[in-house]
């Protein structure tokens, strides 16, 4: 299937049908209260949908300390030099001005379940009928021996979209002639799954422009990976020699770093690098376990509306949910906040509720126009979010294909970013 800026949005207008327009005031003023904790894939869309259909009788809040959101889908795209990083920064303004949310730019600080309110940073407390957590990924502490949140200026994740991003591309731009480049890769299940893999294509599509005797070491704890026969077939094809993969066989997940010392031990052998990209083991975002609703790292949920399995009145998409099958991307956090949105504004105002039906695709740049992409159809049955069928691109493809499967993966981003904030 091609997907372009139309299709998207009609396709998710489609599947969302029952949703309607604005409300201001977090109280409400007798109106059903939607909170919504996160302005990402997840949150925005939520939001957007139920405000925008609800034609005033759901009051809707917003919660998100940035004013700027940077996604982070695509952001490989700017460490490659494909895109600026102004192309990945989206604002709330319509979504306030248009649709009547209340917008909040503020750190949402805790959730009480049973007085149904959400305390802000800023001292603020929002009541909420119903809460929607799209709050994305935290990483899990120790999860790389060497690594923490204060080692992330040395040694950057660059796994939430913004500064990090920026900083990790200015050190990959700064390496010394014939540098080393290394990734600690994360374990299972993680934002993105061939996101680290097309990030790898992006440095090796700079350093082979400015520095192509560098070197990139992939330190992985998995066996294999997504699309791995379709980024392998790529590395060789575009950047012979330049990229080493250690997987799971060779010690890819016996892994160390010294950020003072900027080294990356691998099953015994210490290795001096010029830039390190550590992407830890992940969870959901942390407002999601102070609010109860996790297992210590995800937040299960209901395949029906994506409600938490802890309580009823609570929601929780994207990379956050432990729903099933879906992979943890952009896409799949559109899709599962269509259908929550849905289910949220049939319960406050008796609105038909349509059956839920998910879809994922995620794109991938290995080198200019060679793009590539794997997807999939989803139901919700009482287990979970099951895969119906799916697709992959396949090794060998024409450069035209590859380059029609490139720009479809322009016109989803602009759809996307449209149904988010548009």
């Amino acid at each position: 299937m091609t997907f372009n800026r139309r299709m998207f949005l009609g396709t998710g207008a489609a599947a969302a049908a029952a949703l309607s327009a604005p409300a201001v005031l977090a109280d409400g003023h007798g109106k059903p209260r939607v909170v919504v904790i996160g302005g990402g894939a997840g949150g925005a869309t939520a939001a957007r949908y139920i405000a925008k259909d609800s034609k005033g009788e759901v009051a809707v809040t917003l919660i998100e300390p940035s004013r700027t959101y940077f996604t982070c889908f695509f952001s490989n795209l700017y460490l490659g030099g494909f895109k600026e990083i102004d192309d990945l920064g989206h604002n709330y303004g319509t979504l306030a001005a248009k649709y009547g949310i209340n917008v909040v730019h503020d750190w949402a600080v805790d959730v009480d379940r049973d007085a149904k309110t959400v305390s802000l940073a800023g001292g603020g407390v929002l009541p909420y009928d119903k809460l929607i957590l799209s709050p994305g990924i935290d990483f899990v502490d120790g999860a790389v021996d060497g690594w923490d949140l204060s080692a992330q200026n040395a040694m950057p994740h660059a796994y939430k979209g913004g500064s990090q991003t920026e900083l990790l591309k200015a050190q990959v731009m700064a390496m010394p002639e014939g540098g080393t480049f290394a990734m600690v890769a994360p374990p299972n299940p993680y934002r993105c799954p061939p996101g680290p893999y097309e990030r790898i294509s992006m440095i090796a599509h700079q350093l082979k422009a400015n520095n192509p005797t560098a070197k990139i070491i992939v330190a992985d704890p998995k066996p294999k990976f997504s699309k791995m026969a379709l980024f392998q077939e790529g590395w060789a094809d575009h950047y012979d020699g330049m990229i080493d993969w250690i997987g799971e066989d060779f010690g890819g997940g016996d892994v160390s770093v010294d950020p003072a010392a900027m080294t990356v031990t691998i099953d015994g052998e210490e290795t001096k690098v010029d830039v390190c990209n550590v992407i830890p083991a992940m969870k959901a975002g942390r407002i999601a376990e102070m609010a109860g609703v996790t297992d210590g790292n995800w937040a299960p949920v209901n395949a029906a509306d994506m409600s938490s399995k802890a309580d009823a009145d609570v929601y929780v998409l994207g990379d956050a949910s432990q729903q099933g099958d879906m992979p943890k991307s952009g896409f799949s956090a559109n899709s599962q906040a269509k259908v929550c949105a849905n289910a949220v504004r049939g319960a406050l105002t008796g609105s038909k509720v349509f059956p839920a039906k998910f879809s994922n695709t995620c794109w991938s740049l290995i080198d200019t126009n060679d793009g590539v992409k794997v997807g999939a159809t989803y139901e919700a049955t009482d287990e979970k979010i099951a895969k119906v069928d799916g697709f992959i691109s396949a090794t060998g493809e024409s450069a035209d294909l590859r380059k029609a499967t490139y720009e479809e993966s322009e016109g989803w981003y602009a759809g996307i970013t449209s149904d988010m904030f548009s």
